[in-house]
């Protein structure tokens, strides 16, 4: 059987509400983003899992060989884990939609699903992502909702692959914003006010 277990954090949320997945940067845990979804969305039923790779101790959700150099093998196995896992949790605690959001390392994971399970989230945000490679296309994700945020002085995820990764999921017909801000790999105040703004039907 394979295994979709991770360490994590869970607020279950009322009933007929979303579930909404944080997924944490490299370094990060469970912690990193909980409280924050929990204040975007106080009535959803909340679950943060942790990394369960580790990089001289810094967590993270699949292995990578340099910056930006990922270990492929190691992103498909992590992505399929991942899916099992979301859907697991979905179908326990009958949830809507279900919702994502990832910064970093975790907004990479959150969008190679994305990529190769279309269907599975309803709504995602993607924070600085690094998808260094050319996805397949996938007919599942028209209509979907995603909110990618960048830095446009980036130096882990530059502007030019950030556009690309947009462009992709407009090729799909998905529902796509791009959220940009003049510095670099951090959060800044108009990213949050977009996510919220972009979470803000699900409320």
């Amino acid at each position: 059987m394979t295994d979709t277990t991770y360490v994590d954090r869970l607020r279950a949320g009322a009933p007929g509400k979303p579930i909404f997945f944080v997924f944490h940067g490299t370094g990060g845990d469970e912690n990193q983003f909980f409280d924050f979804a929990s204040r975007l969305l106080p009535e959803a039923t909340i679950i943060s899992p942790r990394g369960d790779v580790s990089e001289y101790g810094a967590a993270r959700f699949f292995k990578r060989t340099g910056e930006g150099v990922y270990d492929m093998t190691d992103l498909a196995r992590a992505t399929d884990k991942m899916a099992g896992y979301v859907k697991r949790l979905a179908e326990e605690h009958k949830s809507t939609d279900i919702l994502g959001l990832g910064f970093s390392n975790g907004a990479n994971i959150l969008a190679n699903m994305l990529i190769e399970h279309g269907d599975l989230f309803d709504a995602s945000v993607l924070m600085h992502p690094l998808i260094p490679f050319q996805p397949v296309d996938n007919a599942e994700l028209a209509g979907r909702r995603v909110l990618i945020t960048a830095g446009e002085r980036d130096p882990i995820a530059p502007m030019p692959m950030t556009k690309g990764l947009a462009d992709y999921f407009a090729r799909q017909g998905a529902d796509v914003k791009v959220e940009w801000h003049a510095g670099g790999h951090d959060l800044r105040q108009s990213e949050i006010e977009a996510v919220g703004n972009f979470f803000a039907i699900h409320a």
